[in-house]
C-alpha cells in the first residue's frame, strides 16, 4: 500500500452509532449475500399484485434518499430502496471493491437472489450509472429505467463538480476527510443541500435536522471516507472505460423504455448532458425541471412521481409472464466488464 492509499477499514468493527432513520411506513431489513450484506428499506404496497421497482441512491446518499418519493409510487409499483455496499446502513463489501461495476454486480445479485426481476429501476447520480450497467448487462431484470442525474461520462465537468471527482485522486479523501473534520455537522450538511439542492430553502427545518443527525451518524462510522473516495475513484474509472463496456456505449443498448429527468440548476450533472442522454438512449423520454438541482425526486418528488406514473401506464402496470421476459440470462460475472486495470479497489 503506497502511503497515499487508506488503510483496509473493510473489517473493521463500526462504533456505537445512532439508528438509521426509518419514516412512518417504512421497513428496514438485511439481506445477507457472500461477500455482502445489503440494507434494504420497504414501503407495503396499497394493494396487492403490483409490479416490483427498485430505487438506487447516488454517491455519498442511501436509500433515505427515496422517502419523499416512495409513498407517492405506493399505489402504482411494489417499491424497494437499496443501500448500496458501505452506503446507508449497509456495510462495506469484503472485498473492498467500490467500482460502478461492483455495485451493479450488488445489484444484480439481489434481484437475483430476491427473484424480483424484472423491475422499473430507477436510479439518481451514481445510482444513475449503476442502473445503466444494470439495464445494458441484464434486460431481463429491467422492466423499465429511470434515470435522475444519473452519473455518465461529461467532457467539460462543471466547476461545482470538480471537489467530488478530487476525492479520486490519491491522498485527497485524506486530506478532505481532515478539512471536514474542521466542520461541524450542520456546517458540512448546508454544504451538501447547497450542492445538491437547486434551491436548498426547499428543505423543511424537520428535513434539515434529520439530515444533520444523518451526517452524524455517517460521519462516526470508520468506513465513512472509505466507502466515498473509493466510490468517487469508481467513477472516474467508469468515465474512462472504453469500447463495449463505456457507460455512453452500454446506454446505447439498453432495451427498457427509459425516462430521464435533469434538474436546470444541478451543480454536478451538467443540464447540457440531458440532450445528449435523450439520444443515446434508445426511445426514452425527458422531464426537465428549471429549477430542481441534482436530486430532483427530493426536491419535486411530485412532478418525478408523475412522470413515473406516465411511463408505466404507456408500458402498462402488468408484466408478461417468467416465460416471456426474454432470453437475456448472463450471470453478473459474464455480463459485466472484467475487473483488473480500472478496479479502483486495487489502490493507486
Amino acid at each position: 500500500m503506497s502511503s497515499t492509499d487508506l488503510p483496509d477499514v473493510n473489517g473493521a468493527v463500526p462504533p456505537e452509532v445512532s439508528a438509521v432513520r426509518v419514516e412512518e411506513g417504512e421497513r428496514l431489513r438485511q439481506v445477507s449475500l457472500s461477500g455482502l450484506t445489503l440494507t434494504v428499506r420497504s414501503r407495503p404496497p396499497s394493494r396487492e399484485g403490483l409490479p416490483p421497482a427498485l430505487y438506487i441512491h447516488g454517491l455519498g446518499g442511501s436509500s433515505q434518499n427515496w422517502s419523499a418519493l416512495m409513498p407517492l409510487l405506493a399505489d402504482t409499483v411494489d417499491g424497494e430502496a437499496l443501500d448500496l455496499p458501505g452506503f446507508g446502513d449497509s456495510p462495506p463489501p469484503d472485498d473492498g471493491d467500490y467500482s460502478v461495476t461492483a455495485h451493479a454486480r450488488a445489484v444484480i445479485r439481489h434481484l437475483d437472489a430476491a427473484g424480483r426481476g424484472p423491475v422499473h429501476l430507477i436510479g439518481n447520480s451514481l445510482g444513475g450509472s449503476v442502473s445503466t450497467r444494470v439495464a445494458a448487462a441484464r434486460p431481463d431484470l429491467v422492466r423499465t429505467l429511470t434515470l435522475v442525474s444519473p452519473a455518465l461520462p461529461e467532457l467539460r465537468i462543471q466547476r461545482s463538480a470538480i471537489p467530488t471527482g478530487m476525492l479520486a485522486l490519491p491522498g485527497m479523501g485524506a486530506l478532505l476527510g481532515r478539512l471536514a473534520r474542521e466542520l461541524t455537522a450542520e456546517q458540512r450538511t448546508r454544504g451538501v443541500l447547497g450542492l445538491c439542492y437547486g434551491d436548498p430553502a426547499r428543505v423543511s427545518p424537520e428535513g434539515f435536522r434529520s439530515a444533520v443527525e444523518e451526517m452524524e451518524r455517517r460521519m462516526a462510522l470508520p468506513y465513512f471516507w472509505d466507502a466515498m473516495v473509493r466510490s468517487a475513484r469508481g467513477i472516474v474509472d467508469a468515465y474512462t472505460l472504453g469500447g463495449q463496456h463505456g457507460l455512453w456505449r452500454q446506454a446505447g443498448r439498453v432495451l427498457a423504455p427509459t425516462l430521464l429527468v435533469y434538474g436546470g440548476r444541478d451543480r454536478l450533472v451538467g443540464h447540457r448532458m440531458a440532450r445528449r442522454a435523450a439520444v443515446a438512449f434508445r426511445g426514452s423520454r425527458l422531464l426537465t425541471l428549471p429549477d430542481a438541482g441534482h436530486v430532483a425526486m427530493m426536491e419535486y418528488p411530485d412532478e418525478v412521481a408523475a412522470a413515473v406514473r406516465e411511463l408505466l401506464a404507456d408500458v402498462g402496470e402488468t408484466l408478461p409472464p417468467a416465460s416471456h421476459r426474454g432470453n437475456a440470462t448472463a450471470t453478473a460475472e459474464e455480463a459485466l466488464p472484467a475487473d483488473g486495470a480500472g478496479d479502483p479497489s486495487q489502490g493507486s
